[in-house]
C-alpha cells in the first residue's frame, strides 16, 4: 500500500467517523424534539401548532446537515407538498426539493448532495426528494398535474431564497389556472372511486377517503393556483363562503387532524387509517365514555363520520365555486319552470331565498334534478341555500302531505340512487325522516356489514336500483328479469329505506323498522296493500337469507313451511329482490355466486310451490327421479339398481345433478370413488370462476368429514356448502368449494389431483386428523364474536340439529368435525353459512347419548371452548 493511498483511506474512513456521530447527533436532536412535541400535545392539544413545530423541527434538522456538509449557498433546498406548507405530522414524508443554478454540476458538488441526502437518511428522516433547475421543475409540472401541486406550496428551508422565489414565480406564469382546476376535480373523483365514494366505512382512511383531509386541500390546492388565498378566513374574505361557515370548516378539520396525529403517534409510523385496532384506544385518549347502546369506539368513529360529512358537504359546495369564479365564463341559462333554470350543467333557482320561504322548494328542487336528464347537480349557490335551509324540515313539514307527495314522487323518478344519497349527504334525508337521522354515522360491529347503518342503507338501495335498471342487466339477469316487471317499484325502494333503520335502539331492529317503516307509508298516502308489504319486508328482510343458507332446500316440508311465510308471488319477488340487494350491500367481499345460487334455488323452488306445481313429498321425489334419468339420457324405465336401496331422504338430499353423478359412480367397482367437477359446468348458474364440486361416494369410517375438511384447509379451500348423507354404510357427500387465493395452476389438472388426493386420503390410513386452530383476523380480535353452540332433537328422527355460531378462520370446520369424532358423535348433513367474519354453521348428528341432557351440555360447553377464538 502507497503511503498516498494510505493517507486517502485513513481520510475517508475519519471523514466517514465524523458523518456517522453527526448523523447520530441529529436523530437524537430529532428524537428529542418529537418526544417533547408529543408531551406537549398529550398535555395540550393543539393540531396546527404540532404541525408547525413539527415543520421547523424539521427545517433546523435539515439546515444543521447542509451547514455540516458545507453545501454551497447558491443552491436551495426546499419543502414541498404538505412539509411545505408547514404542515407535517409527527411522521409523514419529508418531501424537498433541491433547486440549482444551472447544470451541469461540478464533480465536488455532485458529491456534496450525494452526502447530504445519504446523511439525511442516516439520520432517520427518510426524504422524497428530488434535485432539479428551475427550468427542469418547470417542465416536471407541465407533465404531471402531482408534481405541478407539490411545487405549489414549496417553501424555502436553506441557501439561496431567491431560486425558490423564481421557481413559484415561473410555476404561477406557466400554469393555467383553468386545466389545473380540472384536473384536481377529476383527480378527487379517481380518489372517491378506489373507495367506492363512500367516506363511511368501518376502517376510514382520514386523509384519502371521501370527506378526509385531502378533500380540503383539493380546495386550498384550488384557491391557491388561483390566487384566491391561503386559507379559510382568505376565502371568506373574498365572498366564497361566510365567516360563519369558515369557522364550521375549521372546527371539523380540528376533529380530523387531531385524529391523524394520534394515529401517527398511536403507530409510532405513518398510519392514516382508523383501523379496528387503534379505534378503542384512541376513545380512551379522548376520555369518550359509552351511550347506551354504543361503544367508547363506536361514539369515537361517529364523531369522525359526522365531521368527514361536513367536510364533504363544503367540497361539494367549495370547488364548484371555486371552478365558477375562475372560468370568468358566462354559463349557459336554460329555463325550467318559475323556480329553477340549468346554469351551465347545474339545476339554479331563480332566487336562492326561496328555500327560506317555502321548505317544500327543496324537495321540488331535488325532483327537479330527476327531471332534467342533464343536470349534473345544483349550482353553488343553490345548493347552499338547500343546506342552510334544511335544519327547517320539522315535523310540520313532515306531515305536509305536498312535502310528502313530492319525496314519494322523487321515489318514483329517475337518478333515484343519486338523488337520495345527496338528501342524505346534505342532512336533507335524515331531517324528513328522522329515523334515518338517528343511524347517520352509526357503525356496525357484527364484523360482516363494512359501512355504516347509513350508507349501508344507501348501498341497498343503490343495488336494488341496478337490478330494475335496463343498463346493468347483465349484472343479474335472472333478478333483472323479476325487477323489470315488478309494479310500484317506489315499494321496493322503501323497504331498501327502511330495512335496517333501527339498528341501534336495542330490541329487534326489524320489528322495529316495521313500526317506522308503516307510519312513513301512511305518511306517504300509500295504499294499504302496498305499506303492507313494504311492513312485510323490512319485518321479514333476514327470511330468506337465513332459510337459503341455514336450511335443507331439498327438504319439501322446509319450501312448504317458507312459502307458508311468503304466502304470495308478489311478495317472494320483493323478498328475493331485497335480499341480493342487502347481501351485496353489506361488504364487497361477503355476497358470492353460492349465495346466489342457494337463494335462487329457494326462489325458484318457492315460486313452484305458490304456482301449486308440487303438490306433495312423493311428486316432488318422482320429479326429482325424472329430471335425473333425463340428465343421463336414460329410459324412466331403467334406474340405477341402488335406488332400490335408498329411502326418500336420498332423494331429499340432493339435486338432481347431483343423483345422475352417484349413479354413474355407483356403476364402478371401486370402493371409493371421488370426482371433482368445475361448478358452473356441473351446477349451471353464474358461479365463481374457481368454484368446484367435489361429490364421493366411499365406505362410511369414523373421522371422514374431519379428514376431508382438513384436506381441503390444507388446500387454503374455502367450503361454501356440504350435503353429507350415509346410507347402507356408505357414505354420499358433496362439498362446493372455492380457493381462498384463485386457482393458480391447470383447472383441469388441479381437479385430476384432487381426486387422486382424495381417494389415497379416504381408502388409506384412517388416523383421525389432527386439529388445527387457524389464526383470527384482528377485527375480530377487537370485535370478538361470542362463541355460541346449540343442541337440540329433532322431532320424530334419531338426529339432532348443532348449531354454531362463532369467529370464522381457517381450520374451524376441521376442528369441529374433529370434537364430534372424539365424542362418538356420527355426522349426518351439514350446512355451511359464512357471513363476513362470522361462521353460522348447522350440522345434524346422531348419538344416543345427545338425549341425556348431561351429556349434551357438557359436550356444547367443551365445543364452545374449541371454538372460542384465541389470540
Amino acid at each position: 500500500m502507497t503511503a498516498a493511498f494510505a493517507t486517502e483511506a485513513s481520510t475517508a474512513l475519519a471523514d466517514s467517523r465524523v458523518h456517522a456521530a453527526f448523523a447520530k447527533s441529529i436523530r437524537t436532536f430529532l428524537a428529542a424534539g418529537r418526544a417533547a412535541l408529543r408531551a406537549q400535545y398529550v398535555k395540550q392539544p393543539q393540531v396546527d401548532r404540532n404541525l408547525r413545530a413539527h415543520s421547523a423541527l424539521v427545517d433546523e434538522a435539515i439546515a444543521r446537515i447542509a451547514t455540516h456538509m458545507r453545501l454551497p449557498t447558491t443552491i436551495a433546498i426546499a419543502a414541498t407538498g404538505g412539509y411545505g406548507r408547514s404542515f407535517l405530522f409527527p411522521a409523514s414524508d419529508v418531501d424537498l426539493i433541491v433547486l440549482l443554478p444551472a447544470w451541469p454540476l461540478p464533480d465536488s458538488l455532485t458529491a456534496l448532495i450525494e452526502g447530504f441526502v445519504s446523511l439525511l437518511w442516516d439520520a432517520g428522516l427518510e426524504p422524497g426528494i428530488a434535485v432539479r433547475t428551475v427550468a427542469e421543475s418547470l417542465d416536471e409540472a407541465k407533465k404531471d398535474v402531482t408534481v405541478d401541486t407539490a411545487l405549489l406550496e414549496t417553501r424555502a428551508v436553506w441557501g439561496d431564497r431567491g431560486l425558490v422565489d423564481e421557481l413559484l414565480a415561473a410555476l404561477t406564469r406557466a400554469r393555467i389556472v383553468a386545466e389545473f382546476v380540472d384536473a384536481k376535480i377529476a383527480e378527487r373523483k379517481r380518489r372517491h372511486a378506489r373507495h367506492n365514494d363512500v367516506a363511511l366505512n368501518l376502517e376510514p382512511n382520514i386523509k384519502e377517503s371521501p370527506g378526509g383531509l385531502r378533500d380540503l386541500q383539493t380546495v386550498m390546492w384550488i384557491a391557491r393556483a388561483a390566487n384566491l388565498g391561503n386559507d379559510w378566513d382568505d376565502l371568506a374574505k373574498r365572498g366564497l363562503i361566510t365567516h360563519e361557515e369558515a369557522a364550521f370548516i375549521a372546527r371539523h378539520r380540528r376533529v380530523l387532524v387531531d385524529l391523524r396525529i394520534r394515529l401517527h403517534y398511536l403507530a409510532g409510523r405513518r398510519e392514516d387509517r382508523l383501523v379496528f385496532d387503534h379505534q378503542h384506544t384512541l376513545a380512551t385518549e379522548l376520555k369518550l365514555t359509552a351511550s347506551q347502546h354504543r361503544s367508547p369506539a363506536e361514539v369515537l368513529m361517529q364523531r369522525y363520520y359526522l365531521s368527514a360529512k361536513v367536510v364533504w358537504q363544503m367540497c361539494e359546495i367549495l370547488i364548484p365555486a371555486l371552478r365558477e369564479c375562475i372560468s370568468g365564463k358566462a354559463p349557459s341559462l336554460r329555463r325550467i319552470d318559475d323556480e329553477f333554470e340549468l346554469v351551465g350543467g347545474n339545476i339554479a333557482a331563480h332566487d336562492v331565498t326561496l328555500f327560506e320561504r317555502d321548505t317544500n322548494a327543496i324537495f321540488r328542487a331535488f325532483r327537479a334534478l330527476q327531471q332534467v336528464p342533464e343536470a349534473e347537480f345544483f349550482a353553488p349557490d343553490t345548493l347552499r341555500a338547500i343546506w342552510r335551509a334544511a335544519p327547517a324540515i320539522n315535523p310540520a313539514v313532515r306531515r305536509d302531505p305536498i312535502a310528502n307527495q313530492l319525496f314519494l314522487e322523487i321515489l318514483q323518478g329517475s337518478k333515484v340512487t343519486f338523488t337520495l344519497r345527496r338528501m342524505s349527504r346534505f342532512g336533507v334525508l335524515g331531517r324528513f325522516i328522522p329515523a334515518f337521522g338517528r343511524i347517520v354515522g352509526q357503525m356496525q360491529h357484527d364484523l360482516f356489514h363494512v359501512y355504516t347503518v347509513d350508507e349501508h342503507i344507501l348501498m341497498v338501495l343503490r343495488n336494488m336500483r341496478r337490478l330494475i335498471l335496463p343498463k346493468f342487466s347483465q349484472e343479474f339477469p335472472f333478478c333483472h328479469e323479476l325487477a323489470k316487471d315488478f309494479e310500484r317499484p317506489e315499494v321496493l325502494h322503501l323497504a331498501a329505506l327502511f330495512h335496517d333503520i333501527a339498528k341501534g335502539r336495542g330490541g329487534d331492529h326489524s320489528a322495529l323498522g316495521k313500526a317506522d317503516a308503516r307510519r312513513f307509508c301512511k305518511r306517504l298516502n300509500l295504499s294499504r296493500a302496498d305499506t303492507d308489504l313494504v311492513a312485510w319486508l323490512v319485518e321479514t328482510h333476514l327470511q330468506m337469507s337465513a332459510t337459503a343458507q341455514k336450511q335443507d332446500l331439498s327438504d319439501i316440508d322446509v319450501l312448504a313451511a317458507f312459502a307458508g311465510k311468503v304466502r304470495t308471488e308478489r311478495r317472494l319477488v320483493a323478498l328475493y329482490l331485497l335480499t341480493v340487494a342487502d347481501i351485496r350491500g353489506t361488504s364487497p367481499h361477503v355476497w358470492n355466486a353460492w349465495k346466489g345460487k342457494l337463494l335462487e334455488q329457494l326462489f325458484r323452488a318457492t315460486q313452484k310451490l305458490l304456482r301449486g306445481e308440487t303438490v306433495d313429498n312423493a311428486t316432488w321425489i318422482t320429479n326429482k327421479k325424472a329430471e335425473t334419468l333425463m340428465l343421463r339420457g336414460v329410459l324412466a324405465d331403467s334406474p340405477p339398481p341402488f335406488w332400490r336401496d335408498m329411502g326418500a331422504d336420498y332423494f331429499q338430499r340432493f339435486e338432481a345433478w347431483e343423483l345422475a353423478q352417484h349413479a354413474t359412480m355407483q356403476e364402478g367397482a371401486a370402493p371409493t370413488e371421488i370426482r371433482v367437477l368445475d361448478a358452473e359446468a356441473a351446477i349451471g348458474g353464474d358461479l365463481a370462476d374457481d368454484a368446484l364440486a367435489v361429490v364421493l361416494i366411499t365406505p362410511d369410517q369414523p373421522g371422514l368429514f374431519a379428514r376431508v375438511t382438513r384436506y381441503f384447509d390444507d388446500l387454503s379451500f374455502d367450503i361454501a356448502a356440504a350435503r353429507i348423507f350415509t346410507a347402507n354404510g356408505r357414505v354420499f357427500d358433496t362439498f362446493h368449494v372455492i380457493p381462498k387465493h384463485g386457482i393458480r395452476e391447470d383447472h383441469t389438472a388441479l381437479m385430476q389431483k384432487m381426486s387422486s388426493e382424495l381417494e389415497k386420503l379416504l381408502s388409506g390410513s384412517r388416523a383421525a386428523a389432527a386439529r388445527t386452530r387457524g389464526r383470527i383476523t384482528r377485527q375480530v380480535k377487537h370485535f370478538p364474536i361470542p362463541a355460541l353452540v346449540r343442541v337440540r332433537a329433532l322431532p320424530g328422527t334419531p338426529f339432532h340439529e348443532l348449531s354454531v355460531t362463532c369467529a370464522d378462520r381457517p381450520g374451524l370446520l376441521s376442528l369441529i368435525a374433529a370434537v364430534l369424532v372424539e365424542h362418538d358423535i356420527s355426522l349426518h348433513d351439514a350446512r355451511i353459512a359464512t357471513l363476513g367474519h362470522r361462521a353460522e354453521d348447522t350440522f345434524v348428528i346422531e348419538n344416543t347419548k345427545l338425549a341425556e341432557p348431561a351429556f349434551a351440555a357438557q359436550f356444547c360447553a367443551l365445543l364452545e371452548n374449541e371454538i372460542q377464538p384465541k389470540a
